[in-house]
């Protein structure tokens, strides 16, 4: 995912109560399409339109996992860490922080201090 998202459509996005919803769930822990459109009673095709836009702007990353039948499925967990919007002689500018590129920071930061 790129550090610059467009802003129009991340704004947009996040504009979309289904959306925030899908990703306040996954924040708390990883849940497939049923599971969230269970619990979010809504239908299967719009959580799997939200959560792929979601996914498109690194918010959400989806991973696969065995299930009780054998069979694999998809699990979503949301990724945002922090949004930061800026104006940039009167262009906006949108940032997104994901939780996954402030872990690898933090490891960088640990290697660098244990080689100390």
């Amino acid at each position: 995912m790129a550090a610059d998202c467009p802003p129009d459509e991340v704004f947009a996005l996040l504009d979309d109560e289904y959306a925030r919803s899908l990703l306040s769930a996954t924040s708390r822990q990883p849940m497939t399409t049923p599971e969230l459109s269970e619990q979010r009673n809504t239908s299967n095709s719009t959580v799997y339109r939200r959560l792929n836009k979601l996914e498109e702007y690194g918010l959400v990353r989806a991973t696969y996992v065995p299930g009780p039948d054998g069979n694999h499925r998809k699990q979503y967990k949301a990724q945002l860490d922090e949004l930061v919007v800026s104006l940039d002689g009167g262009v906006f500018k949108v940032s997104v922080q994901t939780a996954t590129r402030a872990q690898e920071f933090a490891d960088v930061v640990t290697d660098l201090w244990e080689g100390i």
